[in-house]
């Protein structure tokens, strides 16, 4: 695993996990049809579903999902195809994020080789493909 620190003596590999943990707790929450708003039109453009959240509680909010965003197009990719991780990295990801959300190393795929050596060599890679794509744009 990485053990580097970052400049303010931070621990990436802990960083990294727990953004990690929370793009996929975001990531279960969305519709299958990538529809990402409330179903009465009434209510379509309004900053939050609760009327007791403050202006800070509306800005984390969207600052959370501005990141979980950016977190998403770096792993996944969008619709056109554009940045993601190739194949694979992505699934080494997916089962990362999982594994960091649930707090087990449990969660494997089928997509990742059966060996366990050449296993931890994928999500080792994967995770530094991941740390430096987001150092770059910023996220980490």
């Amino acid at each position: 695993m990485l053990m580097r620190a970052d400049s303010e003596g931070h621990d990436t590999d802990a960083v990294l996990d727990d953004v990690l943990s929370r793009w996929h707790h975001w990531m279960k929450d969305k519709p299958i049809n990538g529809v990402d708003r409330l179903d009465d039109p009434a209510f379509r453009e309004v900053a939050t579903r609760s009327g007791w959240d403050s202006a800070d509680d509306i800005l984390d909010r969207e600052l959370e999902v501005r990141l979980m965003r950016a977190v998403d197009f770096h792993v996944s990719g969008d619709e056109r195809g554009q940045g993601g991780l190739p194949e694979p990295y992505r699934a080494a990801v997916y089962c990362i994020a999982r594994n960091c959300y649930t707090g087990r190393k449990v969660w494997l795929s089928p997509r990742l080789p059966r060996d366990p050596m050449e296993r931890g060599a994928v999500l080792l890679e994967a995770r530094r493909l991941l740390t430096r794509r987001l150092v770059v744009a910023g996220v980490l």
